[in-house]
């Protein structure tokens, strides 16, 4: 297993689960400076990016690109794939897409985390998850030719009402090809499943992506999630890819991130 720390660059997230801020280059020296294998980058959209600067930081400094997140979408621009708008849904999976060409050139995978949306209103959960389902659908064919792995975040209850729980996730993601997996993200699943090494477990092959926080969203070791049985579950699954810290830059970001990798090293 590989380590890796979140990066945000979207000024309207502040206060949000993310462990480094706003200055892509000072992120990349922590990062490869206490050690982490990666970063995952939060931002506003894929013109956000500079490729070529981004490719000579992660040269210099030794650092893969994990992931790259899509929430900017909604966040910024109140996009979602299951609105019951399809100019909406348009807008949603163009935003998707340009991810997924900006994540090509750096071999990294695309999350779907809070783009995902929820049913409300005349909408029925149904209706919401049709949505959903074909834009996914179309998005993966978009990934599956650009070589890029699609992570669907399955949210806790308390965030969107679709799908909260690996039992549900599974059957809904498996048609959608192999390059679609699942994002098991360690702070909602402490929320919504009753096992989360079980949860795992059950998974299998079909967990793409993890993201590590304490059952407070804190760093992991500052809240009461114990990791020793997930970490386990991960190792029988044969799990190889990145775990992410997704969590709240506790005291401060050097700190949170300085947490992180201890835990990374006591569990893997």
């Amino acid at each position: 297993m590989k380590s890796c720390v979140t990066v945000s660059l979207l000024p309207e997230a502040r206060g949000g689960p993310f462990v480094l801020w706003d200055d892509l280059p000072k992120a990349c020296e922590t990062a490869a400076r206490l050690g982490f294998d990666a970063i995952e980058v939060f931002a506003p959209g894929p013109e956000a990016i500079d490729v070529p600067a981004l490719q000579q930081l992660l040269i210099k400094n030794r650092l893969a690109l994990a992931a790259l997140g899509t929430g900017g979408g909604w966040v910024r621009h109140k996009l979602t794939l299951s609105s019951p708008s399809a100019e909406i849904r348009h807008r949603a999976k163009q935003f998707v897409s340009g991810m997924i060409q900006l994540a090509s050139r750096f071999g990294a995978a695309v999350i779907v985390g809070s783009m995902q949306g929820r049913f409300e209103g005349e909408v029925t959960r149904s209706q919401a998850l049709d949505y959903f389902g074909g834009a996914l659908a179309e998005l993966a064919a978009t990934a599956a030719r650009q070589n890029v792995t699609l992570l669907y975040e399955h949210l806790n209850r308390y965030e969107t009402n679709l799908l909260n729980r690996i039992e549900d996730v599974l059957p809904f993601v498996t048609p959608l090809g192999p390059n679609v997996k699942i994002l098991a993200d360690l702070f909602h699943m402490s929320i919504e499943e009753a096992d989360i090494a079980q949860a795992i477990r059950s998974a299998g092959e079909g967990i793409g992506h993890v993201h590590l926080a304490d059952s407070n969203r804190r760093p992991a070791g500052l809240g009461h999630t114990d990791f020793r049985p997930i970490f386990a579950a991960l190792k029988d699954i044969g799990y190889n890819g990145f775990i992410s810290a997704e969590a709240l830059p506790y005291p401060d970001p050097e700190a949170a991130a300085q947490q992180t990798i201890r835990a990374f090293r006591e569990l893997e």
